[in-house]
């Protein structure tokens, strides 16, 4: 989506905002050398929409409250690639900061809540190559920003051993979900 660089005015608008002291000269300067950061970006973003990929059509479903008691999980499906490997067999839940290709994806955020990726992660990749099923999405705190369980935009994940408790975090759906036996790994960080 191509960006419309500043005029002087708005520039000289922000520089008295700011009070920034800066004369014509100072503005025009300025305007030139945003122009032509802008038409870098919208040279990228030409070359993006050129190459980008579909990304594929994989099912998944979003989980009811029976299906999702402890509030782990922000999707869920059944993708699977290799039917051999060291994790055939395996259920393996997704933190929902990595991207899975076809997947929606909030990272706990209103601010991401929408985003579909168009590719995998490498590690994506890896695990269903491996002959893994990747059973879903695992909520995570909001952008990843709190050791607690409770600041995802879908609400708390529960601690599934006692509901008293918190379930950590930010990887709190994962730790969640492996604990209540709903995937037998997930991906998270620390």
């Amino acid at each position: 989506m191509p960006l419309t660089p500043p005029t002087n005015e708005d520039l000289a608008e922000i520089a008295g905002r700011y009070r920034l002291g800066l004369g014509p000269g100072d503005i025009e300067q300025f305007r030139e050398i945003i122009a032509g950061a802008v038409a870098s970006y919208d040279a990228v973003e030409r070359l993006y929409e050129a190459s980008r990929p579909e990304p594929p059509d994989r099912p998944y479903w979003w989980p009811d409250a029976a299906e999702n008691e402890l509030g782990a999980w922000y999707v869920t499906a059944e993708l699977t690639t290799a039917s051999d490997g060291p994790l055939a067999g395996r259920r393996v839940a997704i933190k929902d900061n990595i991207e899975v290709a076809g997947l929606p994806m909030m990272n706990g955020s209103a601010t991401v809540e929408g985003f579909i990726p168009r590719r995998d992660a490498s590690v994506v990749t890896r695990l269903l190559d491996a002959g893994a099923t990747i059973t879903g999405k695992a909520v995570c705190e909001d952008l990843c920003f709190s050791g607690g369980s409770h600041t995802s935009r879908t609400g708390p994940v529960h601690n599934p051993w006692d509901r008293s408790r918190s379930a950590g975090g930010s990887s709190s759906g994962s730790a969640a979900l492996v604990a209540a036996g709903h995937a037998d790994m997930a991906l998270g960080g620390d």
